[in-house]
């Protein structure tokens, strides 16, 4: 190291007007000089890396490493690229990893060998690359046809992979030709016109319709929206173009019958009134039913803070369970609209196995028992103790829990709510049957609809969510759920569980 600094006012001169960090180090991997560009780009002050061990700025997880190939640089003694192939990390001295590029340049000077390395911090270079990955991945990757050509020969720079494979091109066919070869409703004057307000700058994008003609001669119909861009240092056209055969042959069929289309109109109507009026009294209700809970959470958090003394610890307690089933309540209704979603994405796992029906039966007993009204009271279904059900295990409990709470929720006061299991030869029969306010006759054909209840079940609380989410379960396991019920005089509600449920999934 000291005859290395004999000539340090030198390498300080010129180290000193670069803006990439030096690093030198000797054959012991020692620091032995840095610049002022180092210093700041791994976060240490004037100087306070000199004799210290160039480990200190690699990561822990690079530095088993780090000696084997730096020896090997030794041995070949020649100036390289530092990592290629590999991505380097550096750590800056808050323990902040950050990708560099390092150039190695050995030198001999009185006598001993030093390495210096040449690092830049990629950081901002790395971010970019990453982000046109991304881009380059929605380019190669999207159904719909990309184009990139120039805007002086017309020539075409780059194609996806959607638009070769509906044109029937390579891309290096492609490159050999213009948008005019693939629009022959288009001449080179027409298509200048049509250009000419991206390159004067007067409008940002253009949209338009055409026609494009595949390699084997066939045409089809497309809808064209273009824009002028920038690539590197030059500009270029990006066309994003969309199929539209179907929309087109949709539009002649329904011209070619005004009847039909007038129909298909009012009942579309009639449909989008029937939505929207479910959208609004989907949203009063959740409204309802997320307000109604807080409420009861809020004041008796209130409430809490003012029993402060031993004796009112029974006051306490009331609150706190308040809570509790105020927050369960909660997370019912949130775990409700997750199933929603899982349903609708095709996220859901089902796990077929065996297991004893009375378990099952057991614990959806037991957890309904909490919910009991005064007098109200769960006949038990007799001789299920020796089946053993071939089926989703949870999915089974969240049919059973949602069709017996209902069936307690809307029962009154003094009522029994019966269970019965059937076995049969094609399966298992299960029935809820209770004597409550049932459902109106030309309300029953919605009652498995996203988010409905019936008027006469609206002061109670509900989401109009657990009907359909357990239908949907059911259907996708090959069971089935229908009903029968009458207003005033209760419901009946049957889960039928056929046998070979793996192989009715399967078909």
């Amino acid at each position: 190291m000291k005859s290395f600094l004999k000539n340090s006012n030198i390498f300080n001169l010129l180290s000193e007007g670069i803006s990439e960090g030096i690093i030198v180090v000797n054959q012991s991997q020692v620091i032995v000089a840095t610049n002022s560009s180092a210093e700041e780009m791994f976060g240490y002050e004037k100087d306070s890396l000199l004799g210290q061990p160039l480990n200190l700025l690699i990561p822990m997880k690079y530095r088993h490493a780090h000696g084997g190939h730096f020896n090997h640089f030794m041995d070949k003694s020649a100036k390289r690229q530092m990592g290629h192939g590999r991505d380097l990390y550096g750590i800056r001295k808050n323990g902040e990893e950050f990708p560099v590029e390092a150039g190695l340049n050995p030198f001999e000077i009185y006598g001993e060998t030093y390495v210096m390395a040449l690092v830049i911090d990629i950081t901002e270079r790395k971010r970019k690359e990453t982000e046109l990955s991304h881009w380059a991945k929605i380019f190669e990757d999207s159904l719909s046809e990309i184009y990139i050509f120039d805007v002086e020969s017309y020539k075409f720079i780059n194609v996806n992979k959607g638009a070769q494979k509906n044109m029937g091109y390579t891309l290096e066919e492609f490159k050999a030709l213009t948008p005019l070869d693939i629009k022959p409703e288009l001449n080179e004057e027409e298509f200048g016109k049509l250009l000419n307000p991206l390159l004067k700058r007067e409008e940002l994008k253009i949209k338009f319709e055409t026609s494009h003609l595949r390699k084997d001669g066939s045409l089809y119909p497309v809808e064209v929206h273009l824009q002028l861009s920038n690539m590197g240092d030059r500009e270029a056209f990006v066309a994003m173009v969309l199929d539209v055969t179907e929309s087109k042959n949709y539009t002649e069929r329904l011209e070619k019958t005004v009847e039909k289309r007038t129909e298909q109109l009012t009942i579309a109507l009639a449909k989008e009134k029937e939505l929207n009026e479910l959208k609004t009294r989907f949203l009063s209700l959740v409204s309802h039913e997320f307000k109604t809970p807080l409420s009861s959470i809020l004041t008796s958090v209130t409430l809490l803070s003012k029993y402060t003394q031993t004796e009112q610890q029974q006051k306490r307690d009331k609150h706190v369970n308040t809570i509790k089933n105020k927050v369960r309540q909660l997370d019912t209704i949130l775990s409700d609209f997750l199933s929603v979603e899982r349903l609708e994405s095709g996220k859901v796992n089902y796990k077929i196995e065996m297991f004893p029906l009375s378990k099952l039966v057991n614990e959806v007993v037991y957890d309904a028992n909490m919910l009991l009204k005064p007098g109200q009271k769960i006949v038990y279904p007799e001789n299920i103790d020796n089946i053993i059900l071939n089926f989703d295990e949870k999915t089974l409990e969240l049919v059973l829990s949602n069709l017996v709470h209902n069936a307690i929720k809307y029962s009154p006061e003094n009522s029994i709510i019966t269970m019965e299991v059937t076995q049969e030869k094609e399966g298992i029969v299960l029935q809820i049957i209770d004597a409550g306010i049932g459902i109106p006759a030309k309300e029953q054909k919605y009652i498995f609809n996203r988010y409905f209840r019936a008027e006469n079940a609206l002061v109670n609380q509900g989401t109009g969510i657990g009907l359909n989410i357990a239908k949907q379960h059911l259907e996708n396991l090959g069971a089935s759920l229908y009903f029968f019920s009458e207003e005033n005089k209760g419901s009946t509600f049957t889960v039928r569980i056929p046998v070979n449920v793996e192989e009715k999934i399967s078909k």
